[in-house]
C-alpha cells in the first residue's frame, strides 16, 4: 500500500485483499500506520497458498530498505499504478 504521492510504503498480510483495502481507504483502522500516512492504494501484491508462507514473505519484505522494495514493485508495476481497489482488480500483475 502507498499514499497519493507514493512517499510511504506499507507491507501487510490479509486473507481478503478487497476488504482490507476498503478498511484502509475508509480509514476504519483508527490510529494505525496506514491511517496516519493515508495509505489507500494497492500498487503491489503477492498471493500464497498458505497464511504461513504469506507471513514469512511479509516479514522478509518488511526488513528490506526502501530501494529494494521499490525494485520489487518496479519489476511488475513500473508506473506504480493502482492494481486493486476495494471493488476489485483494476489490473492483474504479470
Amino acid at each position: 500500500m502507498t499514499n497519493k504521492n507514493r512517499t510511504t510504503l506499507y507491507v501487510g498480510v490479509t486473507n481478503d485483499l478487497h476488504r482490507r483495502i476498503y478498511e484502509h481507504k475508509n480509514h476504519l483502522l483508527k490510529n494505525s500506520f496506514t491511517e496516519k500516512y493515508n495509505l489507500e492504494y494497492c500498487i503491489y501484491y503477492e498471493e500464497f497458498q498458505s497464511i504461513d508462507l504469506a507471513i514469512t514473505r511479509e516479514k522478509e519484505i518488511k526488513k528490506w530498505n526502501r530501494q529494494k522494495k521499490e525494485n520489487l514493485i518496479n519489476k511488475v508495476n513500473p508506473q506504480w499504478e493502482i492494481l486493486v481497489t476495494e471493488n476489485g482488480f483494476i489490473s492483474r500483475k504479470l
